[in-house]
Order: C-alpha cells, then structure tokens, then sequence
C-alpha cells in the first residue's frame, strides 16, 4: 500500500517548451504559469487508508510512518471523514506513527468527533491488524498507546489477542454501578433488562451527568447470563452514540462482572452487538486485575483514497 500523500496536479504547460518566442507567444506563457500556480494552490492531496472493524466497532486506518499526514489533520477534516453520510464514516480514526526515542511504533487515535482520546481497544487490536498488513511484523507485535506499552499476536484462530491495562482500582457506586479506567474510563451497569433499554438516550444523559459531566465517561450496560459470560450494550463518549463494540468496555465489563459477583471465572466471554469477544486475566484478589487480553476478530473492510482540505 501506498505510504503518504500522492498528488493530483496539473502538468507543465507545452507553451513553455522551446526557447525563443515573439512578445504574443512570451505573454502567453506568463499566462499559463499564472494558471499553473493557481492550479498548485488548490492542489488535491490524497491520503490513502484502509477501513478496519473489529466487532462492528470501526476505525480508519492512515499509515503515517513518514509523518507528513498528521500535522496537516483538523479536527474538523477528521469528524467529516469519521461521519457516516458526509465521508468514509466509522467510530474513529488510526494513525500508524514512529514512536519518539526508539519508541517503536505509536497508535495515534482520534474520536469520530475530530478529538484525540484516551485508548480504544477494538482500534488497537485493528491497528496490530493493519501494522501486519503493512508488513511491520508478521504476528506478534509491541507498540505504545496514550496509556502504555501494548503486545498483540494473532492467534490459532485467526483472531488478534492484545495485551490490555491492568486494573488496580474499581469504585464501586452501589450493588449494581462500578467505574472502573481499562485504558479508557468506564461506567458498567448491570441490568436484567438489556435489551429494553434506550442506550443512546440513557447513556447520553448518564455521560453528561454532573459527576462524569467534564471529563466524560463510557456507559456500559450489562447483563449476566451465566459464570463467564456476558451481554453488553455501549454508550460512547467522542462518538456520543450506542456502538456495536467498545473493547476497553468489554474488558471493564468482564472484570467488573467477576468483581461484584466474587467468581473464580478468569475468562469471560462478551457478547457485543457486533459479535463476540473474549476477555482474559488473573485476579490476584480484591480489586487487581492483571495479565488482561483482549480477543476477536480485525477485519479489512475496504480500502480507498480520501481528499484533504485544499491547501
């Protein structure tokens, strides 16, 4: 795949070929290099990108390894191209960029509102996808996030495992609420009425409600069907809608789960809108959760160029 912006421009006017014109052929040619730089002011640049999802929660993926995308990006231009009738549309935008200091490489994530945001786990199990595709790595991979180091392998089933932040806090509200920062901050509330719910209505007001107003949070709601398994529904903040599949919400789910029912099940599975994903950790009592994966599906949906702004 191409890596970073190609250009449409015009090309050099033939009446500038030769040497020696009359003062009629001379004035043309000024006229026609007028035009030229015209035609350069307003050139297009093209960015190329492939659309990845995993489970339904989806993400434009940019390659910017040389670095020349990145700074010419506005918040604007990166809402109208996350937007579903106005551009490509998906919950977010990926950038692929070399980490600073012998970093390796840097997972650079924006909401589908324009802003960058805190870590998004679906995205980085497609960017671990996308990374391979690219031919970075042919499997395992290591690569920093807004929140840390990340590992991510493909597995025997095809599907992308990826390391997630453990979990050493978890502020439990009442029988029924927990807050807990999986890479991301969450609300999971459990329900045994899950699919009556108006999650875009009730998490909007619950997002911007006055303790979780300034800095937003994810809505989660959840419903135990049994040891180790789970059905959620997700509210997101910088998208502020109901996505089909919020990995840092899976996994505060599951852990979440574990914690307030006091199981010994160490691996949950989660079924999302979008399709199913596993959670896996080790509970080394009370409120820590450690070695914590996340696993499903990275899957390439199209591939396409997209116009920047005009310069």
């Amino acid at each position: 795949m191409c890596r970073g912006l190609s250009f449409i421009c015009p090309f050099v006017p033939s009446t500038a070929q030769g040497r020696d014109f009359p003062l009629k052929g001379k004035i043309g040619i000024y006229i026609d290099i007028i035009e030229l730089l015209l035609a350069l002011n307003s050139i297009a640049l093209k960015i190329p990108f492939v659309k990845y999802h995993g489970a339904g929660n989806d993400f434009i993926m940019i390659d910017d390894r040389e670095g020349t995308i990145g700074p010419l990006l506005t918040t604007e231009w990166i809402a109208r191209a996350c937007h579903r009738h106005f551009g490509i549309g998906a919950d977010g935008m990926i950038l692929v960029q070399e980490g600073e200091d012998e970093a390796g490489f840097f997972m650079k994530y924006f909401n589908s509102d324009g802003w960058t945001s805190s870590f998004c786990g679906n995205g980085g199990r497609c960017f671990a996808a996308f990374t391979e595709d690219l031919e970075i790595h042919g499997g395992a991979f290591e690569f920093l996030g807004t929140d840390g180091w990340h590992f991510s392998q493909r597995d025997r089933n095809n599907e992308i495992s990826l390391s997630m932040t453990d979990v050493h806090t978890i502020d439990k509200l009442d029988d029924k609420n927990f807050v807990l920062d999986t890479g991301s901050p969450h609300l999971v509330l459990f329900t045994d009425q899950l699919e009556n719910i108006e999650v875009k209505l009730k998490g909007r007001q619950i997002r911007n409600s006055t303790p979780f107003k300034e800095k937003g949070i994810n809505v989660n709601f959840v419903e135990i069907l049994a040891p180790g398994e789970i059905k959620i529904r997700t509210y997101e903040r910088g998208v502020e809608d109901e996505t089909l599949a919020c990995g840092t919400g899976v996994v505060a789910s599951a852990i979440a789960a574990a914690f307030s029912t006091d199981t010994n099940n160490h691996s949950w599975l989660v079924h999302a809108r979008g399709g199913d994903l596993h959670v896996d950790f080790k509970h080394e009592g009370d409120q820590h959760f450690t070695n914590v994966r996340l696993t499903g599906p990275a899957v390439e949906s199209f591939r396409g160029e997209i116009d920047l702004p005009q310069l």
